[in-house]
């Protein structure tokens, strides 16, 4: 039984999953279940926090030496999960101390770093699934009439290998995976995802003490900061196309500066207010351009060969043959300048360093100078 729920995404009808989380609430209200009336259910569903709800088949459900085990395979629908189809099992079995205890077993993995959703040493079981799989467990009880206490663990066999092909490791989650999920739902092609995993980068940072913070769209901009030593400075964060929403954060969490470094033909956008530099949102590069080198005095025929331009450094070639790469720099940079000010909101200092592959660095706004300044 498909879980039949869709979005749209451009022309196409992509259908929606359900997270681990939901998958963790599932099982453990089916083991229950199990543990309390002696007999497992054949399915098991819930209403998500989304308000969705969600039917599944309870697997491998077995009751032995007063553990009840059971299992719900996640179903990411069309979204590219590389948690798609494994097993997400839970344990439940009577305790002694009163209410529902939640933990880790095999391939869940544990917090090693601050300001992530669970504390140092806990289990990597984020708040919202916590609390779906006490509401469906402590509902099982009811039934049962049970007042007594049970100890749940989650576990997802084979989830430390399969952690290595997620951002777990760089986040400080050590040894398997995270249940996840703050609708209970998955989007498929969302962005939520990955603006959940760039804030808590963020937040992380900002947990163990930083002030500064240096955001980089990529690893172009990596390597630039790296030859530059400006890596040995502050913490770094690859916010990917989402600078507004990182941006957004850093303020959330109290930054005093952050200097933006990256590639032109990235950064370029945000000269016209672009704060999502994903082509799918905007690719207004030549634009950008030639309404600078226009104000510069620009003849015709530099604008129409700007706008023909195939890339960035295109531009900047045809700008240094015209004489006009400083002055269209200098305005572009101060346009990126003022949005990026109007987007923080004078929350904390920010700045944008430019460069290029071809031609290094190309400039940087007046305050990224003053953040730099205070780093020699």
């Amino acid at each position: 039984m498909a879980f039949e729920h869709y979005i749209q995404n451009g022309a196409r009808k992509l259908r929606c999953g359900y997270t681990t989380g939901t998958c963790a609430a599932l099982a453990a209200a089916g083991a229950a279940e199990q543990l309390l009336t002696g007999q497992a259910p054949e399915r098991v569903s819930l209403v998500t926090p989304k308000g969705w709800q969600v039917e599944a088949e309870l697997l491998h459900t077995a009751l032995v030496g007063g553990v009840s085990t059971a299992a719900v395979a996640k179903d990411a629908g069309d979204d590219v999960d590389v948690t798609n189809g494994m097993l997400v099992f839970a344990d439940v079995c009577l305790s002694r101390h009163p209410g529902i205890r939640i933990d880790g077993g095999e391939g869940i993995g544990r917090v090693t770093k601050p300001g992530l959703d669970q504390p140092v040493g806990a289990a990597a079981i984020n708040s919202v699934p916590r609390r779906m799989i006490t509401e469906q467990v402590s509902l099982v009880c009811e039934e049962a009439e049970y007042s007594g206490g049970l100890q749940v663990i989650i576990r997802v066999p084979g989830g430390r290998e399969l952690s290595r092909r997620t951002f777990n490791p760089q986040l400080g989650i050590e040894g398997g995976l995270s249940i996840l999920g703050s609708s209970g739902v998955v989007e498929p092609m969302s962005n939520q995802a990955l603006v959940d995993t760039i804030t808590l980068s963020i937040r992380q940072a900002r947990a163990e003490g930083a002030t500064c913070l240096i955001l980089v769209p990529g690893n172009y901009g990596l390597h630039f900061i790296q030859e530059h030593g400006f890596d040995r400075r502050a913490p770094i964060v690859k916010c990917a196309n989402f600078i507004g929403d990182a941006l957004d954060a850093a303020g959330a969490e109290g930054f005093s500066s952050v200097l933006l470094v990256g590639h032109v033909g990235k950064l370029v956008k945000l000269a016209g207010g672009v704060m999502n530099t994903h082509s799918r949102y905007a690719d207004c590069r030549t634009e950008i351009f030639c309404a600078h080198a226009a104000v510069c005095g620009a003849d015709t025929a530099l604008c129409r060969a700007l706008m023909g331009a195939a890339s960035s450094d295109g531009c900047i070639e045809l700008l240094d043959t015209a004489g006009l790469r400083g002055a269209v720099m200098s305005g572009i940079l101060a346009s990126i300048d003022q949005h990026m000010k109007h987007r923080v909101a004078g929350k904390y200092c920010v700045g944008a360093v430019l460069f290029s592959n071809r031609y290094g660095l190309l400039g940087y706004t007046p305050t990224a100078a003053d953040i730099m300044k205070t780093w020699e």
